[in-house]
């Protein structure tokens, strides 16, 4: 089981490079706002899958405060679209 969540870990790293260039081509800020907040949850998850396959409950905790702050990305950009800023 270890190594499913080793292998899992570095696909969560691999989907999180291809959203990288969803957020530098993405044809609007919208796309790119997706993507980031994708990102930000892969990270997350990635994270969680390491501290599993690593045995250490230390990564849980940063992986866990970095899911639940993922959001605020996404409001953020929100707010400066609704205000036409961007």
């Amino acid at each position: 089981m270890r190594t499913v969540f080793g292998v899992i870990s570095f696909a969560e790293i691999a989907i999180g490079v291809l959203l990288m260039v969803r957020l530098a081509l993405g044809p609007t800020v919208a796309d790119r706002v997706v993507a980031l907040n994708t990102i930000c949850t892969q990270a997350a998850l990635s994270v969680l899958f390491y501290a599993a396959y690593a045995d250490r409950s230390i990564y849980l905790d940063v992986g866990l405060w970095f899911a639940s702050f993922s959001y605020l990305g996404a409001i953020v950009f929100a707010r400066y679209l609704e205000r036409e800023l961007l």
